[in-house]
């Protein structure tokens, strides 16, 4: 939906149950992937900043032969499981591709009663292919070390840390941003924003620093409506840049 509304057009991979229609959920965007028995659902239970996590229906894996021909040299590409529905070595089908991994979906397992629970990824690297890999502070919790080798391995990597910011890991170095003021309402999603974002402005400027804050803008705006509804445009985003040129990365 980011990527729509900053005027790309949009193709989208995944695998949803017969209980939803992706065409209305996903206007104006191409599809693919094959239909699954049931849709990933979440629960998601919100208190003191933190989120706790269910998943109470999961969808099949895709695999790379859900991806087609004429999409693997796309300019942008965003691999952003949710489930460890997508396979470790899915960048790798696009060569030509600037490519973003968000790690999210890699780095959960689930307990017996279906509980989201953190974990070390031990498989493939799935950040292999990739120029930029996206990853929370959540998503990291108890397994910090997992950044140093993605920046040992990985020219970009950019961890979201929600109210404060984000740091970023590029030329050798760690830089930190803080997070644009917002009236947060509904923080789902906020991580894809910023990955959406941060892809489409560096494809734009090849500027770290300017994806960056452009990135962390959009995802200020996005958390101030339910769902998908304040999620902005690219006049709203450069908006709110330009409200606080204090807020860069350092």
């Amino acid at each position: 939906m980011q990527a729509r509304r900053l005027g790309l057009t949009v193709g989208v991979v995944t695998r949803a149950g017969p209980d939803i229609s992706l065409a209305e959920l996903l206007p104006k965007m191409s599809l693919a992937g094959r239909q699954s028995k049931a849709t990933t659902t979440f629960e998601n239970i919100y208190a003191d900043g933190h989120r706790r996590q269910r998943v109470l229906t999961q969808a099949e894996s895709l695999s790379a032969d859900d991806v087609p021909a004429e999409w693997r040299s796309a300019p942008l590409v965003l691999m952003g499981p949710v489930c460890g529905e997508v396979p470790a070595e899915l960048a790798e089908v696009f060569p030509q591709s600037l490519a973003g991994v968000s790690a999210q979906g890699w780095l959960r397992g689930l307990d017996a009663d279906r509980r989201v629970q953190r974990q070390a990824w031990s498989g493939a690297p799935f950040w292999r292919g990739a120029r930029i890999v996206f990853v929370s502070d959540e998503d990291l919790e108890g397994h910090e070390e997992q950044v140093d080798r993605w920046a040992e391995e990985t020219p970009i990597v950019a961890v979201t840390r929600a109210g404060r910011g984000a740091r970023v890991h590029s030329d050798g170095a760690w830089r930190e941003i803080a997070a644009f003021p917002a009236d947060e309402i509904d923080p789902t999603g906020a991580g894809d924003v910023f990955a959406t974002a941060f892809l489409a402005r560096l494809h734009e400027t090849d500027g770290v620093a300017d994806a960056t804050r452009f990135a962390c803008a959009a995802a200020a705006c996005s958390v101030e409506g339910p769902g998908t509804d304040r999620i902005a445009g690219r006049a709203v985003i450069e908006e709110r840049m330009a409200r606080h040129p204090e807020i860069a990365l350092r």
